[in-house]
């Protein structure tokens, strides 16, 4: 039962800042009516409190609560200037600001705002951590420490702790830093790469993928690059680092934007991550040092380019069929998740004690889980609607939609527990949200403190000067000023080891967790405190205790200090807790294949052939040693490979040891096995890099069993493009020499370019160039050159938008004037009334050849089945009738040239050594990188305006129709 809440909360007391736009005035800043998105629903017995809003504070991405009970906020006003004009809206020339807002009069209410800092290197930064007296931004391609040293709110230094992270300016850039229970500092970054950052030691990071775009900045960007550790990372990252900038490391890797990682008391990552306009975002738990599954592994490829038929699109969006990757989470749909908060306090009550928040801007919603433990993983249970604008929680999300509806103005962009256990909810305000665009012109914001109903908090006076006042910060709810508590306590050392093991009986279990990562910092009594715990039966307790040793002793698990016998690990790869098992796979990834073996196979023993998290963990064990292990395990294994027990199969599938080949190859071809199981050893072979797995799969391609042929034909014809490439000689067979007409067309093409030949000669030859496919094709690389006079650009024009290549059509409009081109009016169809009937025969007509529709169409274009849940019909006939105005992410179109002179054109679906290009009808092609001299990416859609194909309004209105029925 939910209750609304409707507030209109006037803040009588305003005290500003100093603002670079002096013409400001406070009323132009209110919100909008007392009936509008101020009505928020939320549990009964909590109650919502307008606590902050514009001019205090603008455009709110990020925040965090500093010991005083202080909300600090990182404001986006220079928002994506580049898509935004800035003398259209609320602009900062000083650059933009880090606000602390202030309730100093006790009322539940913010009456105090100042600027902390106003700086030119502040562009939309996406993260704020106030660690004591340092205040940490993440603006890419900065991580940021202001120190203020005297405590008067204005920063006496500044420091740059790391840079060359990519995404200046860009959504999917570096998020915000937070203190974690070990005392490190946690942060992530998203896929606007290449992130090359070398830390305070000198280890450098590099990361990448093939994902540019979304910012005129991220023009530049490749994956398959090695870090010092030889690992390769891609994509969006979850990284660690102390204090100081040192001991950088990533913890996980290959997300697409994920706005926060949300640390917890015992260690564990939570995160939410965008999609691709596909319905397909999530929330997570973190294994570390697992892979998320944005983009193929090397970060060469989207999702799309590894698309197998028939594959459902979520788990193709996350590479859920793939080894190596870990289990998604939650599906939450369509969306734009945004700040994430791990909230362990009573405050709220005890229910809500645990509860993982992820904000969902584009559903204006806060969601809220309870993740449980299962295996070697959690289940995040069911999803609730924590706080909503909306009573029931809106599945379709149309992100450019502008109406009048207000309540989906509400854009949740953060939550933060404050030192009283309140909630804090920062709103972005906005009529969009995503696409890097902005509609509010005012730069809007406000602060919504959530606290339970008829009960008044208020923030405690932290006294960091005592061991008790240390203690009670350690306890704090707010999670960066319980590291001022862990601090202060650790530089106490082993003469507080008394009273912070006295929290081990703590009621609440985070509380106790965070006493066990400190007491591993308090010199060796303290670590063989929680050597002591690790004999004991409390999973939970275990988990973290084995956790904290492993960061400040790792020695311990090899010898155990009083007797120098090697027991720990050896009793802990035996535990009966899959858990606790998975931590000690996590462990010995970086031990050399000799000292981790006796885990490695144990570990494999006690895999139970059904919980993947356990398997990616083994893994992440084997990572680099697959063939070693298979050797030494593989004797012991059935002779016969059809024998195997599904928890084998799994192992070699998860493995793929060059050694397997063999066995994978009669597994796949055995009519004894379900499909499902030939399925999975098929793909097994297929991540195997090595020529004999591609020889394999080619006699493969050749089964009487049907489903064995076309998945292995599936699998040849797309491997040679990428892993398999230089494996076998692909073109022998395949290459295309020029026709007779293609040798014509390159004779017209240097009659055209003939200064000396007769004006008529060359307005002939460019002629029959624009009406000929190849010939055609020459025309746009010409083009796109500057080579083609001026005086036979309207010859060309004439002709070209006549070729019987769609993709001409459509490539030529970027380069030349569209003769009597008519623009229709999406207004004008919006008033039609839709015929689906006549949708449905327009979309077999010309929509079909590219995109798919409720099973029916071709998967070159987005699939279009969910395309309701994203659009409305204006929305819908917009991007119809302007298909370059928004492209989805990966369906950008590039124009490629070679050494040979050819030009190709389409979607670059792997990008690498080897390029594929997907074009207009399905095609792909390979190229070698080497082999290309020049790629462009265009600015136009490679679907061809509605007025190309000979639409009218009434058609569009009734495809609209038809279309948005599903």
């Amino acid at each position: 039962m939910k209750k609304r809440l409707i507030g209109s909360v006037v803040i009588c007391t305003i005290i500003l800042g100093s603002f670079t736009n002096s013409s400001i005035v406070q009323d132009e800043y209110r919100a909008e009516t007392a009936a509008d998105s101020n009505q928020l629903y939320l549990p009964d017995d909590l109650e919502a409190t307008l606590w902050a809003e514009a001019p205090m504070l603008y455009n709110p991405t990020n925040m965090d609560v500093d010991a005083r009970g202080r909300v600090w906020i990182t404001e986006a006003v220079n928002y994506r200037e580049f898509n935004n004009k800035p003398d259209q809206k609320l602009s900062f020339s000083g650059g933009d600001r880090v606000v602390i807002l202030e309730d100093t009069d006790g009322d539940g209410k913010a009456d105090k705002t100042k600027t902390f800092v106003q700086d030119k290197d502040l562009v939309a930064p996406l993260g704020i951590a106030v660690i004591g007296n340092k205040t940490v931004v993440s603006c890419s391609p900065h991580v940021i420490v202001y120190t203020d040293e005297n405590g008067d709110d204005v920063p006496d230094k500044k420091e740059i702790l790391l840079t060359g992270f990519g995404g200046l300016d860009h959504d999917h850039a570096l998020h915000s830093v937070t203190a974690g229970p070990d005392g490190n500092w946690h942060f992530n970054t998203g896929n606007a790469g290449p992130h090359t950052v070398t830390d305070k030691n000198g280890w450098t990071l590099r990361s990448g993928s093939l994902y540019t775009g979304g910012s005129p900045h991220n023009d530049k960007n490749n994956g398959n690059r090695k870090s010092d550790d030889g690992r390769v990372w891609v994509g969006g990252l979850a990284l660690r680092m102390s204090p100081e900038g040192k001991n950088l490391k990533v913890m996980a890797h290959n997300f697409r934007n994920s706005y926060e990682v949300a640390i917890d008391s015992y260690g564990n990552y939570w995160q939410n991550d965008n999609d691709d306009q596909v319905i397909a975002c999530r929330t997570s738990w973190v294994m570390e040092g697992s892979n998320a599954g944005y983009f193929s592994a090397d970060g060469t490829r989207y999702w799309q380019a590894d698309r197998r038929p028939d594959q459902a699109v979520f788990d193709a969006h996350w590479h859920q069929e793939d080894p190596g990757v870990l289990p998604v989470g939650d599906n939450t749909g369509a969306g734009s998740p945004t700040g994430m908060l791990v909230y362990e306090d009573d405050a709220l009550g005890l229910q809500y004690r645990g509860m993982v928040l992820s904000c969902e801007a584009g559903r204006n919603v806060v969601f809220a889980y309870w993740p449980k433990p299962k295996g070697a993983g959690y289940e995040m249970g069911k999803r609730t609607d924590l706080l909503s604008s909306f009573s029931q929680v809106q599945e379709h999300y149309i992100w450019h939609e502008t109406g009048q509806d207000k309540r989906k103005w509400f854009r949740p962009s953060d939550a933060a527990a404050g030192t009283d256990g309140s909630l804090f909810v920062a709103d972005w305000y906005d009529p969009v949200v995503g696409g890097h665009a902005m509609h509010d012109k005012k730069g809007y914001g406000r602060i919504y403190r959530i606290t339970p109903k008829n009960k008044k908090l208020t923030p405690p006076k932290i006294d960091l000067t005592t061991t008790e006042g240390q203690i009670a910060a350690l306890k704090n709810p707010a999670i960066n000023v319980r590291n001022l508590g862990f601090e202060a306590l650790k530089a106490q050392g082993e003469k507080v080891i008394v009273p912070v093991k006295q929290l081990l009986k703590d009621p609440n279990p985070f509380v106790q967790a965070r006493a066990v990562w400190l007491l591993t910092q308090l010199g060796s009594m303290g670590q063989l405190e929680v050597l002591a715990l690790l004999k004991g039966n409390v999973e939970s307790v275990k988990l973290v205790a084995f956790r904290a040793l492993k960061e400040a002793n790792p020695y311990l698990f090899f010898y155990e200090p009083l007797n120098n016998k090697p027991i720990i690990l050896f009793d802990l790869v035996k535990d009966s807790s899959a858990a606790m098992r998975r931590e000690v796979a996590i462990a010995v990834r970086d031990m050399p294949y000799d000292w981790s073996k006796p885990f490695v196979i144990e570990l494999s023993n006690r895999f139970d052939g059904q919980d993947r998290y356990y398997l990616e963990a083994l893994g992440i064990a084997l990572d680099g040693k697959e063939d070693q292990f298979y050797k030494d395990v593989r004797p012991n294994w059935p002779k016969n490979a059809l024998d195997w027990t599904p928890a084998q199969a799994w192992i070699a599938w998860r493995t793929h040891p060059k050694a397997a080949i063999n066995d994978l190859k009669i597994r796949a071809n055995s009519p004894q096995l379900l499909p499902l199981e030939r399925k999975r050893a098929i793909t097994a072979l297929a991540f195997v890099k090595n020529k004999e797995a591609a020889l394999a799969m080619l006699h493969l391609s050749k089964s009487n069993l049907k489903d064995v042929a076309e998945q292995a034909f599936y699998w040849v014809n797309f491997r040679k493009t990428n892993d398999w490439q230089d494996l076998l000689n692909w073109q022998q067979a395949t290459a295309a020499q020029l026709t007779p007409q293609q040798k014509k067309m390159l004779q017209f093409s240097d009659q055209m370019l003939n200064a000396k030949a007769p004006q008529k000669q060359r307005a002939r030859a460019a002629q029959a160039l624009a009406l000929d496919p190849f010939g055609a094709k020459l025309l746009v690389t010409l083009a796109s050159e500057y080579k083609i006079p001026e005086e036979l650009k309207s010859v060309v024009a004439e002709y070209i938008f006549s070729n019987p290549d769609k993709s001409i059509r459509m490539l030529a409009t970027d380069y030349f004037a569209r003769v009597g081109g008519k623009q229709l009016s999406a207004s004008l169809a919006g008033d039609m009334p839709a015929d689906a009937s006549k949708g449905q025969v327009i979309f077999a007509n010309n929509c079909a050849i590219c995109h798919r529709y409720g099973g029916n169409g071709q998967e070159i274009g987005p699939d279009l089945s969910g395309i309701n849940k994203k659009f409305d019909k204006m929305g819908l006939l917009d991007a119809i009738i302007n298909p370059s105005a928004s492209m989805v992410f990966g369906y950008e179109p590039w124009i490629i040239q070679t050494k040979d002179k050819n030009s190709y054109y389409g979607f670059v679906v792997s990008d690498g050594a080897t390029v594929v290009l997907k074009d207009a009808t399905g095609q792909t092609t390979a190229l070698k990188a080497s082999n290309i001299t020049s790629r462009k990416q265009l600015k136009n859609s490679l679907m061809p305006e509605p007025s190309a194909m000979g639409l009218k309004e009434k058609d569009l209105s009734d495809l609209a129709g038809y279309l948005l029925q599903l």
